[in-house]
């Protein structure tokens, strides 16, 4: 039966790590802001955000991020030196970033892991639910994965966790789900969380990926876990206290996702997400898939 739950219209984009696994590349730039084809990859993810009906954006950043902000901001020098060539294509590009949506910023002070990140958005969110966005994972426009989130939100209250079927000796790699069936093929019932379990300890190979949907009660817990795994406050541990007990803050669900994911935290996959994503440009797409076979045969 569908229920009415306060409607969703904030997203937190945790965009606070390192990047150590992009050095040097990373030592000056953020993470966030490497390039997927010619636009950074962070900026993928808040247009996620919004296609969702989110234009409430809160960043969750750290030192060295300012050219978050800045790609986010208006460049006026930039802009009338286009404007005075008349390269109306590329201003465009330019003023689309700083006119995405109301975008907000807070520093993450000390790097004490996820959960700690998501309880530094607590003053702007408030006592509403909200969308969390881990920049790493790239969700293509084409499957609407955030909007079917917040629909099952709308639908159940509580929380709502993306979840993606892996082979199960990658299990250790990713948080974990014990799960039952619901009467929706692409839902299922959270029972139990467990953060990168071994392959024989897996409750389940349906692994969480970086889209939640969260009850604001969320804050509460996160504010008394201890740090877990990695020394780290761990959303996976708060969220499976939710799991336990649902008078707390409502079910956790989880919306099982079959469609195209990017994952660009790591080098093979991020290199992967630019040729898959080049090659469906229809303005690079041609000419580089013919390359690409070219490239391919001479070196088969």
């Amino acid at each position: 039966m569908t229920q009415s739950h306060p409607r969703i219209s904030k997203a937190v984009i945790p965009a606070a790590g390192l990047g150590t696994r992009f050095l040097p590349a990373t030592k000056a730039t953020p993470k966030e802001m490497l390039p997927v084809v010619d636009k950074p990859a962070i900026q993928y993810v808040v247009e996620e955000a919004v296609t969702a009906g989110l234009g409430d954006v809160l960043m969750v950043t750290g030192r060295n991020k300012r050219p978050l902000e800045d790609h986010f901001d208006r460049n006026y020098e930039l802009e009338s030196a286009l404007q005075k060539k008349g390269d109306a294509s590329r201003l465009a590009k330019v003023q689309e970033s700083s006119d995405l949506a109301m975008i907000h910023y807070v520093r993450q002070g000390d790097p004490k892991g996820l959960g700690h990140a998501v309880l530094c958005a607590a003053p702007h969110v408030g006592d509403e639910p909200f969308a969390v966005l881990l920049g790493d994972d790239l969700i293509d426009p084409r499957d609407p994965l955030l909007q079917r989130m917040i629909e099952v939100q709308e639908q159940y209250g509580g929380s709502v966790i993306a979840l993606m079927e892996v082979a199960p000796e990658q299990i250790h790699l990713y948080g974990c789900a014990a799960v039952e069936t619901t009467e929706d093929s692409d839902v299922v019932k959270i029972d139990g969380l467990v953060e990168k379990p071994d392959a024989a300890d897996a409750p389940s190979n349906y692994a969480i990926i970086g889209r939640y949907v969260l009850d604001p009660h969320i804050f509460d817990i996160l504010r008394k876990t201890e740090p877990g795994r990695g020394g780290e406050i761990q959303l996976t541990d708060a969220l499976q206290q939710l799991a336990e007990d649902e008078s707390v803050g409502g079910p956790v669900h989880g919306v099982v996702f079959k469609g195209r994911r990017y994952d660009t935290g790591d080098r093979g996959d991020y290199l992967r997400a630019i040729v898959r994503l080049a090659c469906e440009r229809e303005d690079l797409g041609p000419d580089f898939r013919t390359w690409l076979r070219s490239y391919v045969a001479e070196e088969m």
